[in-house]
Order: structure tokens, then sequence, then C-alpha cells
């Protein structure tokens, strides 16, 4: 009795060779982007283009064995609140990757990152990536470990977020009557950096359009109806928050000062959190494509250890502006 299977066969480094009219070791020094061998671009170029058109993948899993490597990427999740962006784009790389033969273990930020060192020291990855900069301790390890770190939001893949995501900002302000804009910062002290790079890219739109310099501000729970009052006293008529979350204390400092929103004072977010839903009124923001987030940190990652991979995919709209009552 014969047992039969659907399950497709997998193409070899053979079928590769033949259908690239080359050896299986060329195809093998190719794939395993091999040192010291002189191959031309032309014979390159028939390798990945018969590996792609067969559907070739190699067993990333059993290279990695064969070299003493664990075949682990790092994700690093941001403590920072951004959103479920960050969760939903890591699923897709999970998956991606796994289809390669590499594991990807998630780890969250804390506040002294311990978490993020004790990673990289106990599972020898191959690779950290994190969405936007790591801390000194954990960049530190990463250094010391030797390996490569992959700063997603930095890639040129994803288009400079900060600068696109800040000219929608502004835009969609101005087109609402706004010429007079704040911005939002929070006075965590270890987020401040990313508060400095969505500044970057609001401060330049408004820049751009001769809108008088952007009032500045850090919003806490403590202070936040003394800072939406002193904006409106000195004409501010809309800010745009480093977060969601800081614009929902600027909601809840509107709400304080008995001002309203947007009538006194118009409120955009970036990162799309639930909450920016049921807030009141229900917050504008920003929000990211984790499929785009995740096909560019794949390719990036790839790329980085060597291996054969798709080309990076353009420059593309990373974000789409959600247009709700805040403003």
């Amino acid at each position: 009795m014969h047992l039969t299977t659907n399950k497709a066969v997998r193409p070899t480094t053979a079928d590769v060779a033949r259908l690239a009219s080359v050896s299986t070791a060329t195809v093998s020094y190719v794939l395993n982007n091999a040192e010291g061998r002189r191959i031309s671009p032309q014979t390159r170029e028939a390798v990945y283009r018969a590996a792609e058109m067969l559907g070739y993948r190699p067993n990333l899993a059993a290279r990695n064995l064969a070299r003493g490597k664990s075949g682990v990427v790092l994700y690093v999740v941001p403590h920072v609140a951004v959103g479920e962006m960050p969760m939903q784009a890591g699923s897709r790389m999970t998956t991606g990757l796994a289809r390669l033969g590499l594991l990807q273990v998630q780890i969250f930020e804390t506040d002294d990152d311990q978490h993020v060192v004790d990673a990289i020291e106990n599972l020898d990855p191959i690779a950290v990536t994190s969405l936007f900069p790591l801390s000194g301790s954990a960049l530190r390890a990463v250094k010391t470990a030797g390996i490569p770190h992959i700063e997603i939001g930095t890639l040129p893949a994803l288009g400079d977020p900060h600068l696109s995501v800040g000219e929608m900002r502004v835009e969609h302000l101005v087109s609402r009557g706004h010429k007079h804009i704040a911005f939002a910062y929070t006075g965590i002290a270890k987020w401040r950096a990313l508060g400095d790079y969505w500044f970057e890219g609001v401060s330049r739109a408004a820049r751009l359009r001769d809108l008088p310099p952007l009032a500045v501000g850090e919003v806490t729970v403590d202070n936040a109806a003394d800072v939406v009052t002193g904006w409106v006293h000195d004409g501010v008529t809309a800010v745009c928050a480093q977060s969601d979350e800081i614009a929902c204390l600027i909601l809840y400092g509107i709400h304080e000062a008995r001002l309203r929103c947007p009538g006194d004072l118009a409120v955009i977010g970036v990162d799309a959190s639930p909450m920016g839903v049921v807030s009141t009124p229900p917050l504008t923001t920003v929000r990211f494509d984790p499929r785009a987030v995740a096909d560019a940190a794949i390719a990036a990652v790839l790329t980085k250890l060597g291996y054969p991979a798709q080309p990076p995919p353009q420059p593309t709209d990373v974000a789409h502006l959600i247009v709700r009552t805040s403003t």
C-alpha cells in the first residue's frame, strides 16, 4: 500500500542550479553569501532569479545549527505607548522569519532594560530589532555581543515617518483654519527622545508654511489644566501631542479647565491607541500600517545577516490620518 501526500515537494539547490545553468556549488556560494568567491553580478542575478521563480527557501535553521548560531532574532517591544502597531507588526515579523527558519523572540522594554540586556547575553541572538533607539544599557549589550541592530523607524523603506506624519498632522490642522500650534511632550524623561522625533516633523511642517514658532510644553496629570489654559491665553488653537496618551492628558486638562475641544483647543495625537476611540471627544490621530513596517523590517534583517532576501519595499505611505471630532 502506497501513501500519497498533497504536500508540494520543496525545491532544492539542484533545481535552482539547473534553472540558472550553474553548478550546485555556485548556488550554495551565492545563497550563502560565501566570502572569497569571485562570482559575477550576472551569475548572482541568475541564481536569485531562479530561486525566486522556484520558490526556493534555504533551510536557515539547519544552517544556523551548522554555524553554531542560535537563529534567534530579538524584537524589542517599546515600553512607551504607541498603540497596537508594535504587536501587530511583531506578529507578522515572527511569521515571516519563521518561514525562513529564524525564531523571533519578543522582549518588552522596562525602565532599566535589564530584560533586554539579559536576553542578549543569554539567548545568543544573531540580530536585534527595535522600532525606536535602544537605551544606553541595551545598546551597549548589542555592541558587546557584536551583532547587528536594526532600528526599524529609521529604515529608508518607511520614508522618514516623523516627517511624513508631521506634514500630515500640520496640513490637517491648517485645513481647519489653525495657525498657532503647540506641541505637547510627555513629562517622563525616558520618553523625551521619542517626543523629539515627532517634534522634528511637526516643526518642519510648520516652518514650511511660515507658521508662528510652535509653543512647547510638557504635560502631566498634575499640570494639564494649567498648560492648556496658558496655551489658549497665548492664542494657541491646536495641539500636536507626541502620542495618543499625551493627547488624552490634554483632553483631561481641557475638561478640568472648563474649556471646549475643539472649540477652544483642537487636539491631534499619533499612534491610534484604542483609548482615542473612547476619549471625550474621540481623538483625531495617525495610524501606522503594521504590514509595511514588518515587511521593511524583515528585508532589513535578512540583508544585515547576509541572507538572500527580496529587495526592500519601496518607500510607502506607512501611515494615514484618522479624523475624529477632537479637531
